[in-house]
């Protein structure tokens, strides 16, 4: 799903104008970014949790050269979906 599909789904099931749609889901993901930036934790009730989690250096190697490279420090999202998101997700037919 795009927020393109995002968009148009909330548009049927709502009736609101899409450039409104396309504002409220812009505005929703900038608010998320920015509070991941400054590294608090998102938490959306019966979806999950969104957090930063610094990650420290480390040395990898290049699989086709065998080079040793150092990895640099650096921060990276991390996402734990909640037992309903779980539950639904396991509920679906396959």
């Amino acid at each position: 799903m795009t927020k393109a599909d995002l968009v148009n789904f909330i548009f049927e099931r709502v009736g609101l104008p899409r450039t409104e749609i396309q504002k409220i889901v812009e505005t929703v993901f900038e608010t998320m970014i920015e509070a991941l930036r400054e590294e608090e934790v998102v938490k959306i009730s019966g979806f999950g949790v969104f957090t930063v989690r610094r990650k420290g250096s480390r040395v990898g190697r290049n699989p086709k050269t065998m080079q040793v490279v150092e990895i640099k420090p650096r921060r990276v999202v991390t996402f734990r979906a909640s037992e309903q998101l779980k539950k639904a997700i396991q509920s679906t037919k396959e």
